[in-house]
């Protein structure tokens, strides 16, 4: 396993989705994820509780392979950052990586104010190659 900059990685994950332009976005996705790499999400604790009172046992969402995360990715964006009140940003300290592991914070703030909204926990595997195989996102952690 090469060794990996995690926080550079932190940096390039937290820009992909604030990433206006759709063609350098899908580029940026490319780049960042293997062609099947997998965006497992854990939802906020509401939206969990929601999901097991529908019946689904498990409230984990997930997108794979590059299209299912480029709409994954288009979507966080349309929602959060195209209006330009939010913007995501790696936090500066933290990201680590310990053999094909890497773990790194990120936060949602107020693109004005600068003021942290919210943000989450991001456990990846990587491949050979450095691209990301696994994501594991842990929101509001």
């Amino acid at each position: 396993m090469p060794h990996i900059d995690a926080q550079e990685l932190a940096g390039r994950y937290a820009a992909v989705w604030n990433e206006r332009d759709p063609g350098l976005r899908r580029k940026a996705v490319h780049a960042l994820w293997s062609p099947n790499g997998v965006h497992a999400l854990l939802p906020p604790q509401e939206l969990r509780e929601t999901a097991v009172r529908l019946g689904f046992p498990t409230a984990a969402l997930e997108a794979r392979g590059h299209d299912e995360l480029e709409a994954r990715v288009a979507r966080a964006h349309e929602e959060f950052v195209a209006s330009g009140e939010y913007t995501f940003r790696a936090t500066a300290t933290h990201a680590q990586q310990l053999n094909d592991v890497v773990t790194f914070r990120w936060e949602s703030v107020l693109t004005q104010s600068g003021e942290v909204t919210g943000g989450g926990l991001e456990f990846v595997v990587v491949a050979e190659d450095g691209r990301i195989v696994r994501d594991y996102q842990f929101v509001g952690v």
